[in-house]
């Protein structure tokens, strides 16, 4: 299922945002040229920190499938899936939370790239990915932290200056917190390994990992063994 139904920790407004721009995912120089910048520094994040040879992956909120070629790549089994109808061509995947009752613990590697700041519950959504991955498993998520710095780089100047990404593409209210990250993945039984800043050069167009998670981060989560 990749429309959002009753009870799905899905906003339609967000997913129509996104569905609406799926045609033009893979243009190197149309709006997701962010993220084409952004992915390879994902990726090498992803794995330098877990074993994806023959690694059972899934990529929640996988959009067009950058991160998911990356990762096959490296020598991954990937599973992608995505709520934006336009974004899965290829096959009808299931939402998250519809695998999570399927198949709980059935990953090594659970990764949401951009994605929390889009769902209306988060919380639930970390408490999702928690039961996707088996104990031990890994992690990986990466969103925007919450602060005047975020605010005018991130909304401000990416969107409404520089017109980096659409209009509206983020919403301030929705952006999210490192403590708060590491509380509802604490509560879900995760623990928080590593927290990387991940800094954006429109200039250079050019993307690096950085200590200062102040704006664009990324977080290596791991499930406990006895969660």
């Amino acid at each position: 299922m990749n429309v959002p139904g009753p009870g799905t920790n899905a906003d339609r407004s967000e997913v129509g945002k996104f569905d609406s721009l799926s045609s033009r995912f893979w243009d190197a120089q149309g709006e997701f040229r962010p993220l084409h910048i952004l992915n390879p520094v994902r990726a090498q994040f992803v794995a330098e920190r877990a074993a994806l040879a023959g690694a059972r992956v899934l990529d929640v909120g996988c959009g067009g499938g950058l991160l998911c070629e990356a990762l096959a790549r490296a020598g991954a089994k990937v599973t992608g899936i995505d709520l934006a109808p336009g974004m899965i061509e290829v096959a009808r995947l299931h939402a998250a939370e519809q695998i999570a009752e399927a198949a709980a613990g059935g990953f090594d590697v659970v990764t949401c790239m951009e994605m929390l700041e889009h769902v209306p519950d988060p919380e639930r959504m970390v408490g999702t990915l928690a039961r996707l991955v088996r104990p031990g498993g890994a992690v990986f998520v990466s969103t925007i932290n919450r602060n005047l710095k975020s605010f005018l780089l991130a909304i401000v100047a990416a969107e409404y200056l520089l017109n980096l990404i659409p209009r509206g593409t983020h919403e301030y209210e929705r952006l999210i917190r490192p403590s708060q990250l590491d509380r509802w993945a604490r509560a879900a039984g995760l623990s928080l390994r590593e927290l990387a800043g991940l800094e954006f050069n429109p200039l250079t167009s050019s993307c690096h990992l950085s200590r200062d998670p102040s704006v664009n981060y990324l977080a290596h989560l791991e499930r406990t063994a006895s969660a």
